[in-house]
């Protein structure tokens, strides 16, 4: 049984631990964070997780683990993994390293990463659980003889939209890498790229050709929404980041010479009943979609009932109503692929190999997503067969990052 570590004790901490619920032969031995670290351990214990521990430091952890996970904030994360690399260093015997979405926040710091975990010798894996969903999985398994005798998938459009992230870093784009796209642009890039990618291929068979990019601060940028993030430390006035991103991505099979594309769409200002991921994908003679907002199940909650609702999001994610009629996900763990991405990665781990995803790939993420930035920033097209693009893009921090947004969000 592989003993698991996380550094880090927040949202998406708290998630991975819902998910591990379902998944056997793993514990979840320590958690180190400067902050929930009790909470959450007390948490795992008492849904059979194991004997988990609260670790002072990420040194301490990997000695007493196997597999650490790194899910602390997107800043932290290169300090994190230079500790991760010390401990392995004077004598922690690791036998896999996790790191949640994005890998990085811009291209130098994903290959720093990167290239730190190769010189290890340690598998990796890269969490984007959108590409195990269950229903995307299913779909092209069902579709398989259609799209080998049809052939692959031309267009794929993925959307993820909420009303916004939850803690305060989220929103700082020099904390989190930007706004919307790198916090969720992520997703939706990997997905459809996953969706388009022939049966049977590697995840990173495709080869980009093209990038083309518009952001904007659509509704967090005005009052009286402004205020309310003033209210929790980020002032959007004078650091904005963007609140909605739309990016397209040519395609070019490198055996076949077939050109595909993918939409990507993402806004942190969809006020409907929470969190919904839309994927639609096209191929010569099929289709099919998904929507994470049609659920079996629902809820009703009168006005006179709502003052008793503890917490809305243990029925959906970003819940934005607490009565009324609302949508009732019972297992969100599994329908979002956090499982079956952790079946993966420590059958993976378990084997001696890297996951489906890992940490180079994560780095090509992290690459797409700063084309995007770029193409915005430019107002044109990015060529990603330039090998000077290619260049510029290994040392390029976009505006937004660095605080400067009011320059391309106006």
């Amino acid at each position: 049984m592989l003993k698991l570590g996380f550094i880090g004790a927040g949202f998406v901490a708290k998630f991975h631990e819902r998910a591990l619920r379902c998944v056997r032969n793993a514990e979840l031995a320590g958690v180190c964070a400067p902050e929930g670290a009790e909470a959450l351990a007390e948490l795992a214990r008492e849904d059979g997780l194991g004997n988990t521990k609260v670790f002072d430091s990420v040194a301490a952890l990997c000695s007493s683990i196997d597999v650490v996970c790194i899910f602390a904030p997107n800043f932290a994360r290169l300090e994190i993994m230079r500790d991760i690399a010390r401990a392995a260093e004077n004598g922690a015997k690791l036998k896999g390293i996790i790191c949640e979405k994005p890998l990085a926040r811009n291209a130098k710091e994903a290959d720093t990463l990167a290239r730190m975990a190769k010189a290890l010798h340690v598998p990796t894996a890269y969490f984007e659980n959108q590409i195990h969903m269950p229903c995307v999985v299913e779909a092209r398994g069902q579709l398989a003889g259609v799209e080998q005798t049809m052939g692959a998938a031309h267009l794929a459009r993925s959307a993820e939209e909420h009303g916004g992230p939850h803690e305060p870093w989220f929103w700082d784009p020099t904390m989190q890498g930007g706004g919307v796209c790198c916090d969720m642009g992520c997703h939706s890039i990997a997905a459809a790229m996953y969706m388009l990618t022939p049966r049977g291929k590697p995840p990173d068979h495709l080869k980009p050709v093209s990038v083309t990019a518009n952001m904007a601060l659509l509704k967090w940028g005005k009052e009286p929404w402004l205020s309310q993030l003033k209210a929790r430390g980020v002032d959007y006035s004078t650091t904005p980041a963007e609140d909605y991103s739309s990016v397209t991505i040519e395609f070019k099979d490198p055996e076949t010479g077939v050109r595909s594309a993918l939409q990507a769409t993402n806004s942190w200002m969809y006020d409907a009943p929470g969190l919904r991921l839309l994927m639609e994908t096209f191929g010569p003679g099929y289709s099919y979609t998904v929507n994470s907002l049609q659920s079996p199940a629902g809820l009703f909650i009168s006005d006179a009932a709502a003052v008793a609702v503890a917490d809305s999001e243990l029925a959906l994610e970003k819940s934005q109503a607490t009565r009324g009629a609302l949508v009732l996900q019972p297992n969100e763990a599994d329908l979002y692929g956090y499982v079956a991405e952790w079946l993966d990665a420590l059958s993976a781990f378990e084997a001696g190999k890297d996951a489906l995803l890992n940490f180079e790939y994560g780095r090509l993420i992290t690459m797409l997503i700063m084309a995007a930035y770029m193409a915005h920033e430019k107002r044109q097209s990015i060529d990603l067969t330039d090998t000077r693009v290619l260049d510029a893009l290994e040392s390029y921090v976009p505006l937004i990052q660095q605080g400067k947004g009011a320059a391309v969000l106006g």
